[in-house]
């Protein structure tokens, strides 16, 4: 799988994925992450556990991926067709205020998404999905609709959820995305929380 660094872009087998993750307790995917500012502050607060972060877009990672911490990796793909790599890494996994495509394919039922997932999940893996109003006009569903939408292919594929939970913009403001920042002052700033682990 192709990982970045800075400007510097390399290639990783699944020997070496595990030679830099095997000494810690769990290892966090994150997908869609945007300019990776969310892995940069999940590495720091729990320096004891790897962080993995992945888009498609190289550009957007270059910044913050410079000056990550050792705990912290960026992997350049399409969240669609994860890389085999990654397959069983997962202790826990976040999608955070996702659009586009990434969106549409937590929205679909045939979404070539779902055997990614379970790919890189296993039973007992947690999951984070926020979603947010303005995304999902933009694909046509209102928040609420939207988000019934995503549990109930999230429970298709064997996740059990706690009840969804509302985020205020104070909730966005405090949230280390710099896109979470940009929606707590937006013009719709509603945003839903689902959570839950991987049964079967």
């Amino acid at each position: 799988m192709e990982i970045i660094r800075g400007k510097q872009a390399s290639f990783m087998d699944a020997a070496a994925l595990t030679a830099v993750t095997e000494d810690y307790p769990s290892v966090h995917l994150d997908l869609g992450t945007g300019d990776g500012r969310y892995v940069a502050h999940q590495a720091v607060a729990q320096p004891r556990h790897f962080v993995i972060g992945l888009d498609a877009c190289r550009e957007n990672l270059v910044e913050v991926s410079r000056r990550a911490p050792g705990n912290s990796l960026f992997v350049i793909a399409n969240a669609l067709d994860l890389p085999g790599e990654l397959d069983g890494m997962a202790d826990s996994l976040s999608i955070n205020f996702p659009w586009g495509s990434l969106l549409e394919g937590l929205l679909l039922a045939d979404s070539p998404l779902w055997a990614s997932l379970r790919r890189v999940t296993r039973p007992g893996t947690r999951l984070d999905v926020r979603l947010n109003g303005g995304a999902l006009a933009e694909a046509h569903w209102s928040l609420e609709t939207g988000a019934v939408q995503i549990r109930r292919m999230l429970i298709e594929q064997g996740f059990a959820l706690r009840p969804a939970e509302k985020l205020t913009a104070g909730d966005l403001k405090a949230f280390p995305t710099s896109w979470a920042k940009r929606l707590a002052f937006g013009r719709d700033p509603r945003a839903i929380h689902l959570t839950g682990l991987r049964q079967v």
